[in-house]
C-alpha cells in the first residue's frame, strides 16, 4: 500500500475543508518516529538561512498550520510528508520574496566605499550598514574578497565576477570559501 494511502482515512467524505484538515491531522497523528526525523530534516533544509530569525520550528509549524486550516490542501495522491515538505518550501520562498522588497538596497559608491540606500525602517538600514562594515572591515587586507563582495553588491553572478576580475574559477572558489568560513566562525553568516 502507497504510503499516502496508509496515511489518508477512508472514512472521512472527501472534498470538504473539514475531511481535509482531518486528514491532515490524523495522518500526523500516525506518523512514525522515523517519518518525524525526516519532517525535522525537510524542515531544517527549507529553513537554512531564512533572515528575520525565522527557523526550522516556525517553518514547520506554519505548514502545519496551514494544511489543518485548509489554506493548504493535501492531495489525495501525493504522500504527506511530500505535501508538508511542498508546503515549506511555498513559506520559505514567500518569506524571501518579502524580505527582497523589504529590505534595503546595497550601493558601491565610487570611492569603493558602502552605502546603504533608505527604506520605511530606519532600524533595518542601521542593521544593514552595521552588517556591511563589519564584513567589510573582516576583509579589508584580502584583495580577492574585496572584489567579491563588490562583484556581488552589483549584483554580478560568480561567473561575471571571475571575468570582471580576471579570477580562474579555483581562486574565486577558494575565495568564497575562504569567506563562509571566517564569515561562519564570527556568527556573521
Amino acid at each position: 500500500m502507497e504510503r499516502a494511502e496508509r496515511n489518508r482515512p477512508r472514512f472521512i467524505p472527501a472534498g470538504t475543508a473539514d475531511a481535509a484538515a482531518g486528514d491532515v491531522g490524523r495522518a500526523l497523528r500516525a506518523l512514525s518516529d522515523t517519518d518525524l526525523v525526516r519532517l525535522k530534516a525537510l524542515a531544517r533544509l527549507w529553513s537554512r538561512g531564512l533572515p528575520g530569525g525565522l527557523g526550522w520550528v516556525d517553518v514547520l509549524n506554519e505548514a502545519v498550520v496551514r494544511s489543518l486550516d485548509g489554506s493548504r490542501r493535501w492531495p489525495p495522491d501525493v504522500p504527506l510528508l511530500a505535501f508538508l515538505s511542498g508546503v515549506m518550501r511555498s513559506i520559505r520562498d514567500e518569506h524571501w520574496r518579502r524580505a527582497r522588497r523589504d529590505h534595503a538596497l546595497l550601493v558601491a559608491t565610487p570611492d569603493q566605499s558602502w552605502s546603504v540606500a533608505a527604506t520605511d525602517d530606519p532600524e533595518r538600514v542601521l542593521a544593514a550598514a552595521q552588517a556591511l562594515g563589519a564584513i567589510t572591515s573582516l576583509f579589508a587586507d584580502d584583495p580577492a574578497a574585496l572584489k567579491i563582495l563588490a562583484g556581488l553588491a552589483e549584483g554580478m553572478t560568480a561567473t561575471d565576477i571571475r571575468l570582471h576580475y580576471d579570477m580562474s574559477e579555483r581562486d574565486y572558489d577558494t575565495t568564497r570559501k575562504r569567506m563562509r568560513r571566517t564569515l561562519l566562525r564570527r556568527g556573521l553568516a
